[in-house]
């Protein structure tokens, strides 16, 4: 039996809503420890990055569901959705924290927008994502009809502008967000490969 025999039945018998609460389950938590001292001496600068973290692992995810079904036969289709909207959920709550609780005023969030340029990359990956979010329902798919996948092909310089944001956030030559921008590129070219050549193969 395959990878994908013993996935594919168990992702099917699994409800959606599992995977939102599992993943919405990391909010309370680190807000408790953003509260307890559980997030070292700059709690609110801890929390920020933490979100944002979790909002490109998110994205990440949902950039593997296709490759998945398509090399792998796994299908976690059904979940696609989910993933998206959660990864837009951590997104706005790091957008939050960073302007209420770290740079507290309207005038200097846009002056760090307009001045900054990893934060004017991050804000332009959050205003990519808002048709996307607008159009995931069953509604906008009936509606926009072909046009849908033109649109969501917005995911890709989304999750490329978060991958350029993560790694000008972490100042300095760090290996886990270049690691993250090699995963999104080697997920992106896989969409490259003509689907002959995987069946010649």
């Amino acid at each position: 039996m395959s990878i994908a025999d013993r996935i594919n039945p168990l992702a099917r018998k699994l409800p959606t809503w599992v995977v939102y609460v599992l993943y919405l389950l990391p909010v309370p938590v680190l807000l408790y420890m953003a509260q307890t001292g559980g997030l070292g001496r700059e709690p609110v600068k801890a929390l920020e990055h933490e979100l944002g973290e979790i909002a490109i692992q998110l994205l990440i995810i949902g950039l593997c569901i296709s490759p998945l079904r398509r090399f792998a036969g796994v299908n976690l289709l059904k979940f696609r959705r989910a993933f998206g909207i959660l990864a837009f959920v951590y997104v706005v709550l790091h957008l939050l924290v960073w302007a209420v609780l770290d740079v507290q005023t309207l005038e200097r969030v846009w002056a760090d927008i307009v001045k900054r340029p990893y934060i004017t990359v991050g804000m332009g990956a959050f205003v990519l994502m808002l048709p996307l979010i607008a159009t995931s329902n069953n509604r906008a798919v009936r509606w926009l009809g072909p046009l849908w996948r033109q649109v969501h092909l917005l995911t890709y310089p989304v999750v490329l502008l978060a991958a350029v944001h993560f790694i000008w956030v972490r100042k300095g030559f760090q290996i886990e967000p270049i690691l993250y921008l090699a995963v999104i590129g080697g997920l992106l070219a896989l969409r490259l490969i003509p689907k002959r050549a995987r069946v010649a193969a």
